[in-house]
């Protein structure tokens, strides 16, 4: 049974720390550094960053793919991705990682720390009334694991929490709005919007003119999905009128964000270089051992990808 680690060592860790954690983690199991792929037939699971399928070759024994990209728009449609199941690489109950981030620019924005930072600068002692958290409306677009454990924290400190999802499913943790025709409902009663949802044809652009103007008047955006979810000049045009009063983006088109953008001087925009979490070469293992072990019991991939969605 072999492993084959495409790219991930060049990101996370290096080709030793994957071999000496899988030695102590799954003993019997065969890992191996691409391009040091040896026989392709042997090659029962891949775990990849960034693939390029047109230069793997094929593997007709494969069992599983894993991916620690955050989407997998980037590859999902190559004309050579194998047949095999895929799975994403997240810890089940979140990353505390994505959550601590999450709930700092949430807070930031609610207790309106960048007007404050200005009245600093300006040495002006700022005193107006302060939202209290029953009264500011918090909506998850994207409702997976990694939203959900934000989510049910901020729901713990008091906030009106709330998620859209694509299609009808049960929850009891927070109200679920669900596909295209409850989209300006939700976004009507969202103060706060924090964005974790895939890249899809349907989600490109989402967050634009049309959408910004259902949101109610001053209302804020945090964006942990990725960067062609905002249209810019629409969100720098939502600012400047006063439609929207501060949005924090976590993913750019392009990456790195070029000296030239106007994201960088804005007063209301707060520029992260893609930073929302950092998986490590244990985490993402054990995230690796457990699909395997639920392969070889014949039970489906923790978080499987559905590539007719696209996520």
């Amino acid at each position: 049974m072999a492993l084959l680690i495409v790219n991930l060592d060049k990101h996370i860790g290096d080709a030793q720390a994957w071999i000496d954690r899988f030695a102590s983690q799954m003993p019997g199991l065969d890992v191996r550094i691409w391009p040091d792929a040896g026989d392709p037939a042997e090659i029962e699971y891949l775990a990849f960053m960034r693939p390029d399928f047109g230069v793997l070759p094929e593997f007709p024994n494969l069992k599983a793919m894993f991916s620690r990209s955050a989407g997998v728009d980037g590859f999902i449609h190559h004309p050579k991705v194998p047949k095999a199941p895929l799975g994403k690489l997240e810890l089940p109950d979140g990353d505390p990682m994505m959550t601590e981030y999450v709930i700092m620019h949430v807070l930031r924005f609610h207790r309106d720390m960048p007007r404050y930072q200005e009245a600093q600068a300006n040495k002006e002692w700022r005193r107006v009334p302060i939202v209290r958290p029953e009264n500011r409306r918090i909506g998850f677009l994207g409702f997976g694991m990694m939203a959900k454990a934000p989510a049910l924290v901020l729901k713990s400190l008091g906030f009106d929490v709330k998620a859209w999802v694509r299609s009808p499913r049960e929850s009891e943790e927070v109200p679920l709005f669900y596909g295209p025709d409850a989209l300006e409902s939700f976004l009507g009663q969202t103060d706060i919007a924090v964005c974790l949802l895939p890249l899809t044809a349907e989600t490109e652009g989402i967050f634009c003119a049309r959408t910004f103007a259902m949101m109610p008047k001053g209302a804020m955006l945090v964006n942990v999905g990725r960067g062609k979810h905002v249209v810019v000049n629409d969100l720098i045009q939502a600012l400047d009128s006063g439609q929207l009063s501060y949005a924090a983006l976590d993913a750019h088109v392009p990456e790195p964000l070029p000296p030239e953008s106007p994201l960088w001087s804005h007063p209301k925009i707060t520029v992260m270089p893609h930073v929302a979490r950092r998986p490590t070469v244990a985490h993402l293992a054990a995230g690796i051992s457990a699909n395997i072990k639920r392969v070889e019991a014949g039970e489906p991939l923790l978080q499987e990808i559905d590539p007719a969605a696209g996520y």
